[in-house]
């Protein structure tokens, strides 16, 4: 008698699936007549488009968040977004620890690995770490953003505060504040600080929060130096957030200065904090507070590349990552150098590491460019609308230069293809679909030296 194999699926695997589960009944319930403002059923397509959006937290939309969805939908978009911004990271093994489920060994090195851990005591307490910090700073960020939309909206500035809130932590971009987004506000300092805090805390990764946290409190005699004592990946992540956010304000400043279009007739002050919201929002935020249609090319170009690159690991935000970014480069300079191995403040950068780096950029840029040549023949669209379309969809940022809502059935199922595969990342969706070998690792085949450049 022949025993029938038993199926069993990989952590990673878990995770795609559980987002494709969760897309497919989040639109169920987004075509549902309930979920529409004006009470007649959506189209299955956007239904899905926005699901998919929401639980990528990505922020395209084909139709008008704020008039389009009646309460019920809105809050069905605001737990995908939740679901969505947390999902891969805390819910999975979250149910995983509530529900005992035992886990093999490349299940536990893949959490493990993921949330820089050793142990599932240490697991535990940092998914509850994450829970509690994340439902402190959504809260606290949306008691700030009272202070505007209350006396704005009344009562219901409450439920903007609150899902506005939810989604610039979680990087979504998604608001039902108006039809453009945030372009109202775009001279406010309150909604811009606060929306920029709330990007770029939850771009940075919860494993940054916790070794500042640590630093900050251990007892060490040199506390001003408290940069000194962070793990790599932390100066990492911090340093290349901070750099990328201040070169990219600096040129978007001088890019768009006389474009009237943009900033060019706004005051010194606006001028800035409009430009810095911009270098913060392409981080994979999605907010936009000035029309992106009508960006210079040479501020579109700059933006597409802050988008490229993205947020950091083990957060909320998308893109191939600061730190993919910064061992890219580091490994490429010691290549040019002739050194043996890449360095960053003084640690060397492991060879996996470089591989993997590469691998998730490789993969990323080739879902960017398959999406943006899809585009192009299945659309009207101009080259780089179709590339910026492309590259927010697969790095889950969400601004578009009015292109999302004059998508065609084919080009609305591309970008959904496309925000699945970017959420999900480039390297989970390589091990979920590629099958382990041990045995071959230990073959090696004859090497040959050929010529590169």
């Amino acid at each position: 008698m022949v025993r029938k194999k038993k199926l069993t699926l990989s952590t990673t695997q878990i995770i795609l699936l559980s987002f494709l589960v969760t897309i497919i009944s989040g639109s169920c319930l987004l075509a549902l007549p309930v979920s529409s403002a004006s009470g007649n059923a959506v189209p299955y397509l956007d239904a899905l488009f926005t699901a998919t959006t929401s639980t990528c937290v990505t922020g395209l939309v084909t139709l008008p968040t704020v008039s389009t969805w009646s309460m019920f939908g809105q809050i069905v978009i605001l737990l995908l977004i939740q679901i969505g911004g947390l999902g891969i990271i805390t819910i999975m093994s979250g149910l995983m620890l509530l529900l005992n489920k035992k886990m093999g060994i490349s299940d536990r090195l893949l959490i493990q690995d993921a949330f820089n851990l050793n142990t599932m005591e240490g697991l535990a307490k940092f998914v509850k770490n994450v829970l509690y910090g994340t439902i402190i700073i959504e809260g606290i960020g949306a008691l700030l953003y009272m202070l505007v939309f209350v006396p704005r909206f009344g009562a219901k500035g409450i439920w903007i505060s609150i899902f506005n809130s939810v989604s610039a932590f979680c990087n979504a971009g998604i608001d039902i504040i108006a039809e453009n987004s945030l372009c109202n506000y775009a001279t406010n300092p309150m909604i811009n600080i606060v929306t920029s805090v709330l990007i770029i805390l939850g771009g940075l990764g919860y494993i940054v929060w916790w070794d500042v946290l640590r630093v900050v409190k251990s007892r060490t005699p040199k506390k001003r130096r408290i940069f000194r004592y962070l793990t790599l990946h932390s100066k990492i992540a911090i340093t290349v957030t901070a750099v990328l956010i201040i070169i990219g304000a600096i040129l978007i400043f001088i890019f768009e200065y006389n474009n009237p279009l943009t900033i060019g007739e706004m005051t010194l002050l606006d001028k800035i904090q409009v430009s810095f919201f911009q270098s913060v929002t392409t981080r994979t935020a999605g907010f936009a507070s000035v029309p992106q249609e009508n960006l210079t090319n040479a501020s579109a170009t700059i933006s597409v590349i802050l988008m490229l690159i993205g947020g950091s690991p083990v957060g909320t935000a998308g893109g191939m990552k600061t730190v993919t970014i910064a061992v890219l480069v580091c490994s490429a300079l010691a290549t040019i150098r002739n050194q043996n191995s890449p360095t960053l403040f003084g640690r060397s950068i492991s060879e996996d590491s470089v591989k993997k780096a590469v691998a998730v950029a490789v993969t990323f840029l080739t879902i960017c460019t398959i999406s943006t040549v899809l585009l192009m023949a299945t659309s009207n669209a101009s080259p780089l609308d179709a590339i910026y379309e492309a590259v927010s969809a697969t790095a889950t940022v969400g601004l578009s230069r009015n292109l999302t809502a004059t998508l065609n059935s084919i080009g609305k199922l591309i970008i959904i293809l496309t925000m699945y595969l970017g959420r999900v990342g480039p390297i989970s969706l390589a091990v979920a679909l590629g099958s382990k070998n041990e045995g071959q690792n230990m073959i090696s085949e004859p090497t040959e030296d050929i010529s590169i450049g």
